[in-house]
């Protein structure tokens, strides 16, 4: 496990200390995050808007969360960040379905999205506002917002909870949380792992010698899907690939294929390195689903 991962959800004594010793910063981001939410003025856009959130920092399933509910419907935008992507200001990922930029302008899980969705339009961009009213520009008639959950919009919040809950309920750096704990109560709809939706993951090309190659949040979640591997490499989070580094590592192993998720998949998917593939399905609470639309054709 790597030191990030153990830090925050198996922390050994020593880590446990560090946690402790920093608490005086956690008491600092934690106000400051509570000011921020005061300080917001209220925004009605016009337009139907799920915000897909959670409380912690990465590895929560946003990602294919909105890919399995904003399937179902058309002419609708999905809004990200865009993190690590090398590219600045707002960026037309795909509209309605045409994919118009590549992997590193877009970022890994908003092309993942794009590809994900043919009905979609998909946004990469950090002001949320301006995001916003370009979908509207380009005709979107509702919108998903990937990590809304602090913005002070009118929205369904929707708060995804994951099964592994990190050690301790402190805010960065003592903990894992962006916001308090306490806010899980704030969310329109809080969405459990296990209880309110389950993964299922296919593998596609499997091979009989694979090295397991990830750049997420807490691959540790990975482990209850993995067939055998001969080796797992573990990268931080959005991490960029080096192709004649993993050619060099797999001629090296003797190994058949690399084992990587979809989000680590749209980065390598111009290089010839032979991929096997984790192929991700949520299956979720026809509840949610439900609750999802009635917001959705309430406000159109």
């Amino acid at each position: 496990m790597r030191f990030v991962d153990s830090y925050f959800y198996k922390p050994n004594f020593l880590q446990k200390f560090l946690a402790i010793l920093l608490i005086p910063l956690s008491l600092l981001y934690f106000i400051l995050s509570i000011l921020r939410r005061k300080l917001s003025s209220f925004k009605d856009f016009d337009i139907p808007i799920i915000s897909v959130g959670n409380l912690i920092a990465g590895g929560s399933g946003k990602t294919p969360f909105i890919i399995a509910t904003a399937k179902d419907y058309q002419k609708v935008a999905i809004i990200t960040r865009g993190y690590k992507r090398k590219s600045r200001g707002l960026v037309i990922v795909s509209q309605w379905g045409k994919i118009l930029v590549s992997p590193k302008e877009a970022g890994d899980e908003a092309y993942l999205i794009a590809k994900s969705l043919k009905n979609a339009s998909v946004i990469a961009c950090k002001n949320r506002i301006k995001a916003i009213k370009k979908a509207k520009e380009m005709g979107a008639l509702c919108i998903f917002l990937d990590d809304g959950f602090r913005f002070n919009f009118k929205k369904l919040n929707i708060l995804l909870k994951p099964k592994l809950e990190p050690y301790f309920r402190f805010c960065i750096p003592s903990g894992i949380y962006r916001e308090s704990p306490s806010l899980y109560a704030q969310a329109d709809l809080l969405i459990e792992e296990g209880k309110d939706y389950q993964r299922h993951v296919k593998l596609k090309n499997e091979t009989q010698r694979m090295i397991l190659l990830t750049a997420i949040a807490n691959p540790s979640r990975l482990d209850s899907f993995l067939p055998n591997v001969i080796d797992k490499i573990y990268l931080p989070d959005h991490s960029d690939f080096n192709i004649q580094k993993l050619k060099k590592i797999l001629k090296e192993k003797e190994a058949t294929s690399l084992l990587v998720t979809q989000k680590d998949a749209v980065k390598l998917e111009d290089s010839d390195l032979p991929l096997s593939i984790l192929e991700l399905d949520l299956k979720i609470s026809p509840f949610i689903i439900e609750s999802i639309y009635k917001y959705i054709n309430k406000d159109i």
